[in-house]
């Protein structure tokens, strides 16, 4: 059985690491015990780890602002809620040139039916973002998992040791 109290201490030795950003989204994983959240921050910093930015995948709003100004020039988003995030889990939307196609999805899930919606629409996957929707059909979803960049290939190497 995993031994959270363990997991605590060596995050604690890593806060001086060198990517000290990584360090506190995973440190963040231990403030809040759901499983979404930990998905949630898993999944950010994967996108850090593989050296892309997370603002090319997600973009976060906040309740008051005007969801079509937020929306406008985006060709492909998951938009957060910044306040509901702590309280609901619900609360991103996907976004597929500036249209709202899916909303009230925790972020894990967002991420999967996105997936989903480049397969079944037929579109690439954004030449920014490449390594981690790689991971995302390699790693996670298992097609075509046996070629695969090298950044993938070592990141799995790294999950499976």
């Amino acid at each position: 059985m995993h031994d959270p109290e363990y997991s605590r201490t060596r995050i604690d030795s890593h806060r001086n690491s060198s990517n000290p950003t990584l360090t506190e989204r995973i440190y963040h994983i231990f403030q809040d015990h759901t499983i979404e959240r930990r998905r949630e921050v898993a999944i950010r910093c994967m996108v850090v780890y593989l050296g892309e930015k997370e603002e090319d995948l997600f973009k976060e709003y906040v309740d008051g602002e005007d969801m079509s100004k937020a929306l406008a020039g985006e060709v492909m988003k998951i938009m957060v809620n910044k306040a509901a995030r702590t309280s609901d889990p619900a609360s991103a939307t996907i976004v597929i040139e500036a249209t709202e196609v899916l909303r009230g999805l925790d972020l894990a899930r967002a991420c999967a039916l996105l997936m989903g919606l480049f397969y079944a629409l037929n579109l690439s996957y954004p030449r920014q973002l490449r390594h981690t929707f790689e991971v995302f059909q390699k790693l996670l979803l298992e097609l075509d998992g046996l070629k695969a960049s090298p950044k993938v290939m070592s990141l799995k190497q790294k999950l499976l040791s």
